[in-house]
Parts: structure tokens; C-alpha cells; sequence
């Protein structure tokens, strides 16, 4: 999306650009909260929902599976006519004993094999299908690491931004405060100079404040609304208090709630389905038919056989049952190739799930410590804002009274926006941080 700017008048009370918006809607606003969110991105991310199509037609493969150990039922109807030969009443084909001939069966087929007996195909869908249930899981945690981040990076604006305006109006009051003092001759035109710089810098930080909260809020409709409705505001839990469990806990529960450690697991049980598979490919099968109907010279339930006349009216409707068992002998060694192929993956599998295991253990004390970090950053950001404040107001105090210089009141005014402005970032990464943390332990 382009962003256009278009020229405001100069004026030192209002701000020298105003940003091109997309159009609202004439509607209140929507208060979004961070579960909103993130209910409303997994209905619209593609990724995800790929996940949720992928759980879908694995369940169905496992359903398909299942149904191929239980006998098929089928029903067919046939008509055959065949060219007489002018001679006997039945065709020329040996096989067939008339010139017309009607075949309606029902058919019960059951294939007998090792796969049947172990269940290898069904049990290789029932993985496949805990394979994809566990990817869901991977995609809905990490989306819920990209909301969590965008959420909280629209506050951490909202606020900067209202810093920004804040420290707009301190410098401005600096600036009258150093201009009315030189007009009495109390100071040095430098300081005057000194608090315009400053005035003029803070109305520019200003202004990419209000940059930020409009990129911001941007990012966050894109994953929120089908439309790209920025006609919402987002609720401000910043200040409320996260627990993070200890670590023996929290150690407990990626071991049980892992779905990246569940997909590699499935992974390797679908590779050692598939040697089984491979290898049962080795052993006789025997595929057994029983239809029951008839085939006669007329298409009813009692009809006299074209090739015995003085029969006469006889039975149709009856049943016969077909088996054929298959011996495998040779091949040119393409099962062999088959049974190796699949170890091949099968081994490759195992060294993912091995690979998986040590990143897991790794990502899990490297988040942890994260998090534990960025908690007790909270904390010392919060003091060193509240000192900031409080040395900006005792300044501010001694200049007017002419115990301070302008330099001091300059630097105390940008070290308590830069110590505000640490402090939102620090609530923000510790809630990105636990966020980021529960992809490998679930929530708590």
C-alpha cells in the first residue's frame, strides 16, 4: 500500500504533514482484545487455514483407509449379445451358451493380505492424520506469536505517540519559559536557541510517532479484518500483571504439549509404517469374490438355457465365489528397491526427531531466560520512567529559578522520553516473549 502525504499549514501549533488514511466506516469503532485477535486471525491467515485443509484431508485418508480392510459391496449389470453361428442356439464364443445373455450380480470383494492382518495402511493414515493435527498446532501458536507481537507493537505506538505529544508541549512550555526570561534579561539568547532545537526535534519525533501508529495499526488490520477496516481500537493490558510459571513447570508441560516434538514422533511412525508396508509387499495375497444373481439367456429368475432346450425352465438366480491367491517371485528387484527406499526415510525421520529434540530443549531454555529477562526489565524500566519524571520536574524547578542550564533541562526532557519509550517496549517484548515461549509449552 502507498502512503501519500499532503502539506498542512506551518503553524507552531499543529503538526507541518497529515497522514493519508484509508477511509473508516461511519460505525463506532470495534474494541478489540487480544483474544479477539487472535480468534479473528485464525479465521484469515492462509497458513493456518492451509493447516486446518491439510488435518482435513488426512482425516479423510484415515476414514478411506479403514473402510479398505472391510469387504466392498458392489452391484453390476451386464448384457451381452454375441453373433450366432446359424447353427446351435448359442453363440458364436465358446463362453457364452446363447445369443443373449444377462448378467445382474451383487459382489462382495475382500482382499486378504499381511496389510489386512496388521492394519499397516490404516495404522500409516491414523499417523499421517496426528502428524497434521499436530502441524495445526504449530501454525495456530505461531500465529499467535505474529498477533501477539502486532497487538502489542499498536499499543507500544499508541503510547509513544502520546510521549511524543507530551514532550511536545513540555518543550513548548520550555520555550516560553526561556523566552520570557530573556526578554527580562535573566538568560542567554543560547538558551532560547537551544529550547527551539529541542521544540523543533520533539515535533518531528511527533511526527513519526503518528507514523508508527498508523503503520501499526495497518499490520494489525491486514490480519484482522477481510476488508482492511482500521475502524477499531484495542485494549490497553500493557500494565495488568503476567504470571510465568517456574521452570520445572514449565519443562513439565513441553514435554507433554509439544506439537513440534508430536509431529516428528508422527513423522517417524509413518516412516516405519511405510517399511512394513514395503516389506509385506514380500508376502502372498488373496483376493477373494462371491457374487450372487444371475446370468442367463433372460433377464429373469427362471429361463431355459439356449445350449439345453430339453432342460427346460430352470433356476437363474444363484451364487459362486471366485479366490485368487497371488505368490510374488520376481521383480526385477523393485520391492527390494521399495523396502530400501523407505528405510532410507524412515532413518532420515529419526535423525529429524533427534534434531527436533535438541532445537526444542535449546529454544526452551533460550525463551525461558528471555522471558525472565524481560520481566525483570519491566520492573527497572518502571522505576527509571518514574526517576525520569520526577528529575524533569526538579529541573524544571531549578532552572526557573536560575540554578540549572538550559542543557540540563534539554537532556533531562529526552531521557525521560527515551525512558518512557523503554518502558512500552519492555511490557511489549515480555508479552511477545511469554507468547513466543508457550509455542513450545502450550498455555498456561
Amino acid at each position: 500500500m502507498l502512503f501519500l502525504f499532503q502539506a498542512a499549514s506551518p503553524t507552531p501549533e499543529a503538526p507541518l504533514l497529515q497522514l493519508v488514511q484509508p477511509q473508516g466506516q461511519a460505525a463506532p469503532p470495534q474494541l478489540i482484545t487480544l483474544q479477539d485477535a487472535l480468534d479473528r486471525a485464525k479465521k484469515l491467515d492462509a497458513e493456518y487455514q492451509n493447516a486446518i485443509a491439510g488435518a482435513a484431508i488426512a482425516r479423510e485418508d484415515r476414514t478411506q483407509a479403514k473402510s479398505q480392510l472391510l469387504p466392498s459391496v458392489s452391484q453390476t449389470t451386464q448384457y451381452l449379445g454375441t453373433q450366432g453361428n446359424g447353427v446351435l442356439p448359442s453363440g458364436r464364443f465358446v463362453s457364452n451358451d446363447g445369443v443373449h445373455l444377462y448378467r445382474a450380480w451383487g459382489v462382495v470383494h475382500q482382499d486378504v493380505t499381511a496389510d489386512t492382518f496388521m492394519k499397516t495402511g490404516y495404522r500409516r493414515a491414523q499417523a499421517a492424520e496426528a502428524l497434521a493435527n499436530a502441524r495445526v498446532e504449530v501454525a495456530r501458536r505461531g500465529l499467535a506469536v505474529t498477533v501477539t507481537r502486532m497487538y502489542y507493537a499498536l499499543l507500544t505506538s499508541q503510547r509513544r505517540y502520546a510521549t511524543a505529544q507530551q514532550s511536545v508541549q513540555q518543550a513548548q512550555r520550555f520555550l516560553q519559559i526561556t523566552q520570557q526570561q530573556e526578554a527580562v534579561g535573566q538568560v542567554a539568547h543560547s538558551d532560547v536557541v537551544k529550547a527551539q532545537i529541542q521544540y523543533e526535534q520533539l515535533r518531528q519525533a511527533f511526527q513519526e510517532a503518528a507514523l508508527g501508529v498508523e503503520t501499526a495499526r495497518l499490520n494489525l488490520a491486514v490480519l484482522l479484518f477481510p476488508d482492511l477496516n482500521e475502524n477499531f481500537t484495542t485494549v490497553d493490558d500493557l500494565d495488568s500483571s503476567q504470571f510465568l510459571p517456574p521452570f520445572p513447570d514449565i519443562q513439565a508441560m513441553a514435554g507433554r504439549e509439544n506439537p513440534e516434538l508430536r509431529a516428528a514422533q508422527e513423522a517417524l511412525r509413518q516412516a516405519s509404517l511405510d517399511v512394513r508396508g514395503a516389506q509385506n509387499a514380500f508376502l502372498p495375497s488373496l483376493a477373494i469374490d462371491a457374487n450372487y444373481g444371475i446370468e442367463a439367456n433372460a433377464f429373469a429368475l427362471h429361463s431355459t438355457v439356449a445350449a439345453a432346450p430339453e432342460a427346460g425352465r430352470l433356476p437363474n438366480l444363484g451364487y459362486f465365489v471366485t479366490g485368487n491367491l497371488t505368490l510374488p517371485i520376481f521383480d526385477w528387484g523393485s520391492r527390494r528397491s521399495k523396502v530400501r527406499q523407505a528405510q532410507t526415510r524412515e532413518q532420515q525421520a529419526r535423525v529429524e526427531l533427534t534434531q527436533t529434540q535438541r532445537r526444542l530443549i535449546a529454544n526452551l531454555y533460550a525463551y525461558y531466560n528471555e522471558a525472565l529477562t524481560a520481566r525483570g526489565s519491566v520492573d527497572a524500566a518502571r522505576r527509571a520512567a518514574e526517576l525520569a519524571a520526577e528529575s524533569l520536574r526538579l529541573i524544571n524547578l531549578r532552572y526557573e529559578a536560575g540554578e540549572s542550564t538550559a542543557l540540563e533541562v534539554v537532556d533531562a526532557q529526552k531521557t525521560l522520553v527515551d525512558a518512557r519509550n523503554a518502558y512500552d517496549d519492555t511490557q511489549a517484548r515480555y508479552r511477545v516473549a511469554l507468547s513466543t515461549l508457550q509455542t513450545v509449552t502450550g498455555v498456561f
